[in-house]
């Protein structure tokens, strides 16, 4: 999800939102009828396409074909850049030339071109769209963007540990904002939040110890999160799907201690029940809880000292996902990098383009230089 997104929270529905096919997007669901062939195709605009795409996706999300916040995401772009841009063109005029324009839009308003491209797909998907309801004969040449990967930054064991001490040290302190609010003045966060909550050490280490997204935070209730004692003890974690993946997490060890603190703390305020959410159970727009949890990281790491990574990336806390994916490939000995992905519920080829690829030589120099012992 592009940066952007979160400033659209407001007025989209939760991924949770039992009114979630009620709710339309004003920008790209207008009141006119669907679009027949009786219809002047001529009077047929890149925003009327944009409607019928989201309604043909909104059925691929019932059939359980893609995700509801994939879906969301697709509005947000659709109404942030591309109806705004391109929604008052006639859609049998669109050209090479327009698809351009909106890459030298977003260009200017700083987006990478991983976010392009992915706006690009959607566009193409809008166009494709207009052919396949015969509004147009075929889709232009869409100019090509080359994507250059940027692994995000996460933390070294050092920032880790700086990150977790702040946090602790900011428990119960209000946040900034709240002193240059006038009286009545209103925030996108209620002034009773502006408070560091007393989870977000837990939530950091969690993080690090668990491998999840940051999406999996917002869904995760005590239901889900079964503690496994054994030969080994960690968490067992059925979480909902993500990303098209459904498979169990295991966590590691210092996870059980992060969890039993947590869930002590929950029981103190009445929290603790196998439906109640694990953090911010409180807020039950899961989409906003978890904005907030973004919000006083983002304080967390202005305190610290650390909201760029090595390559001057901004810090959010995705980051904390990709420092226990890459702390694992430093630290774990002989782990393979099928099952730590298979198990941080992604693929070999993302561990290596946006995990491993901060990796050098000389931080496994140890393993590199290592012999197998002779068999007697």
């Amino acid at each position: 999800m592009d940066t952007n997104v979160i400033t659209l929270f407001n007025s989209v529905p939760a991924a949770n939102d039992s009114g979630f096919f009620a709710r339309t997007y004003s920008a790209i669901h207008t009141p006119a009828n669907e679009i027949t062939f009786e219809q002047n195709l001529l009077s047929v605009f890149v925003s009327d396409l944009s409607k019928g795409l989201m309604k043909a996706e909104a059925a691929r999300v019932q059939r359980g074909e893609i995700g509801r916040p994939t879906w969301q995401v697709m509005g947000n772009r659709l109404r942030a850049h591309i109806v705004p841009l391109l929604g008052d063109l006639p859609a049998q005029s669109i050209a090479t030339s327009d698809v351009q324009r909106l890459i030298d839009h977003l260009g200017e308003q700083g987006f990478t071109s991983t976010t392009i491209a992915q706006y690009l797909v959607l566009l193409r998907k809008v166009v494709m769209h207009g052919v396949h309801t015969g509004v147009l004969r075929e889709a232009p040449p869409f100019p090509k963007v080359k994507v250059r990967s940027q692994p995000r930054g996460s933390f070294s064991v050092s920032e880790y540990r700086t990150i977790v001490a702040t946090a602790r040290s900011l428990r119960g302190h209000s946040h900034p904002v709240l002193d240059t609010l006038n009286s009545g003045e209103r925030f996108w966060i209620a002034r009773e939040l502006l408070v560091m909550p007393e989870e977000l050490p837990w939530l950091i280490r969690w993080m690090v110890n668990t491998f999840v997204r940051p999406s999996d935070i917002k869904l995760m209730k005590h239901k889900h999160i079964e503690v496994v004692r054994g030969k080994h003890v960690y968490l067992r974690m059925n979480l909902p799907e993500t990303k098209r993946h459904s498979q169990p997490i295991v966590s590691l060890r210092p996870a059980v201690r992060v969890y039993e603190c947590l869930l002590a703390h929950r029981g103190e305020h009445g929290h603790g029940g196998a439906e109640d959410y694990i953090f911010m159970p409180h807020l039950k727009n899961r989409e906003h809880a978890l904005a907030v949890l973004n919000f006083f990281f983002h304080w967390v790491l202005e305190k610290a000292g650390l909201e760029k990574g090595p390559l001057g990336q901004s810090r959010t806390l995705y980051c904390l996902r990709h420092t226990a994916i890459t702390l694992r490939l430093l630290y774990g000995q002989g782990i393979d990098m099928l099952t730590l992905a298979r198990n941080a519920r992604t693929s070999v080829n993302m561990v290596e383009r946006f995990y491993a690829s901060v990796l050098s030589g000389e931080m496994n120099v140890g393993l590199l230089q290592s012999r197998r012992s002779r068999v007697s």
